[in-house]
C-alpha cells in the first residue's frame, strides 16, 4: 500500500529506541496515530512504525493496521499505481480481498491466511484495488521491511503464498508469515533475520511463545482483550520486546472477545536508514533522485516511460527505473512535494 499522506515526513530511522522501556519486566507499549490516507474521505489507518520512541523492530520499518471497513457500498481500496525503492512490503489481510499489479507484470488478489511479498530494490511500481465482487468488509495490515544495504540496489520481485505453515502454541493457533517460529519456518523468502506471524487466540486463552533471544520483538492487538507479559495492551497498540526475551507470554482476558495478534521480531537492523513517502533509502541525496525519477516517468509520454520491460521509452530519452502498471485504469499517483530542508542523520 503506498503512504497516501499528503505530507509525509522525512525521518532518520536508526536500531533501538528513543527511550528506554518504562514498564515493568521491560515491555514499552508504542501506541498508534491516526493517519488518513489521500484525504478527508479517504481510508483510515492506525499507525505504530516508525515513531518517536522507536523506528524499527529488526528490519521491520513500517506498520498500519486499516479496518475493519464497510466495502459493500463504497469503492473499497483504491490505491494508484506509486513506486517503492529499499523495501520489501508485507500485504496481510483479516478479512476481504485486495488485487495487487505491478510493473514486474505480477497479477495477484489476496485473501486471508495468504502472503503477498513484494520485494522493491532499485525500484517498483504497483497499484492495490478492492476487486468489482468482494466480500463486505475490508481489515488488514501492512508492513514494510528495509533491505539490507547491499541488496537495496537489486531487482525487484514480487511473490504470492497461498499455503503457509501453522502450528499450536498452548490454546493459540499460530500461522507463520515469514521467518522461523518454534521451529516452524515460512517460505517467503526475506533477506534479513525475522519473524512475522498472526495468532488467534480464544477467550481465556494463555500461550507462552517461545521466541529467539537474538531478537526483538513486538506484538500489535488486532483484536481482543490481551495482556502480554502480564501487562493489559489496548487493541491497535504495539508492544515492544527488546533483545534477551526467551519467550513472550499471552493472555486473552476478555469475556467475549478472542484475540487477533500480530508478531513480528528480527535481529537489530545494523544500518541506518532514511524513510520518505513510499522510499527507503541511507541519504536525502537518494530520496530526492528517486522521487525526480518517478516524476519524470509519470510525466513521460503515456503516463509512464516504459513497460515491464524496464527498458527506456521510444524517443522519450527517460531512463526507467520503476515501470508501468498495466491493467490499472487510471493515472499513476504522482509523488508529494519534499519538505523545504535537507534531513542530515543523527548522532
Amino acid at each position: 500500500m503506498s503512504n497516501l499522506e499528503v505530507r509525509p515526513a522525512e525521518r532518520i530511522c536508526t536500531p533501538g529506541g528513543a527511550a528506554a522501556p518504562d514498564r515493568p519486566g521491560d515491555l514499552q507499549i508504542l501506541e498508534p496515530r491516526d493517519v488518513p490516507l489521500g484525504g478527508p474521505r479517504a481510508m483510515n489507518v492506525r499507525r505504530t512504525l516508525p515513531q518517536r520512541a522507536r523506528s524499527l523492530v529488526g528490519a521491520w520499518c513500517f506498520l498500519d493496521l486499516y479496518g475493519p471497513d464497510d466495502v459493500a457500498a463504497s469503492a473499497g481500496m483504491q490505491v494508484p499505481p506509486h513506486p517503492h525503492t529499499g523495501l520489501q512490503t508485507v500485504s496481510w489481510l483479516f478479512e476481504g480481498e485486495v488485487l495487487h499489479r505491478d510493473s514486474v507484470g505480477s497479477v495477484a488478489t489476496i485473501r486471508p491466511g495468504e502472503l503477498n511479498l513484494m520485494t522493491a530494490g532499485r525500484g517498483i511500481a504497483h497499484s492495490e484495488q478492492s476487486p468489482v465482487e468482494r466480500p463486505p468488509r475490508l481489515h488488514g495490515v501492512q508492513l514494510w521491511i528495509a533491505l539490507p544495504g547491499e541488496l537495496r540496489h537489486r531487482p525487484p520481485e514480487f511473490a504470492h503464498y497461498g499455503d503457509l505453515p501453522v502450528l499450536d502454541v498452548g490454546a493459540a493457533r499460530v500461522r507463520v508469515l515469514v521467518g522461523e517460529l518454534a521451529g516452524t519456518r515460512s517460505p517467503a523468502t526475506v533477506h534479513s533475520p525475522l519473524v512475522g506471524a498472526q495468532i488467534d487466540l480464544p477467550r481465556g486463552g494463555r500461550a507462552v511463545l517461545p521466541v529467539d533471544p537474538a531478537f526483538e520483538h513486538a506484538v500489535l492487538v488486532v483484536a481482543g482483550s490481551v495482556r502480554i507479559e502480564g501487562e493489559p495492551v489496548a487493541p491497535s497498540s504495539l508492544a515492544f520486546l527488546p533483545l534477551g526475551h526467551t519467550e513472550i507470554a499471552l493472555d486473552a482476558d476478555g469475556p467475549d472477545d478472542d484475540a487477533l495478534l500480530l508478531l513480528i521480531g528480527g535481529a537489530p537492523f545494523g544500518e541506518e536508514i532514511v524513510m520518505w513517502w513510499n522510499f527507503v533509502a541511507r541519504s536525502h541525496d537518494e530520496i530526492v533522485a528517486a522521487r525526480a525519477q518517478w516524476q519524470a516517468e509519470v510525466r513521460a509520454p503515456g503516463g509512464r516511460a516504459a513497460g515491464p520491460d524496464r527498458s527506456a521509452a521510444g524517443g522519450a530519452g527517460i531512463d526507467e527505473r520503476f515501470g508501468r502498471v498495466e491493467g490499472y485504469d487510471g493515472p499513476p499517483l504522482p509523488a508529494p512535494e519534499l519538505p523545504n530542508l535537507r534531513l542530515r542523520p543523527r548522532a
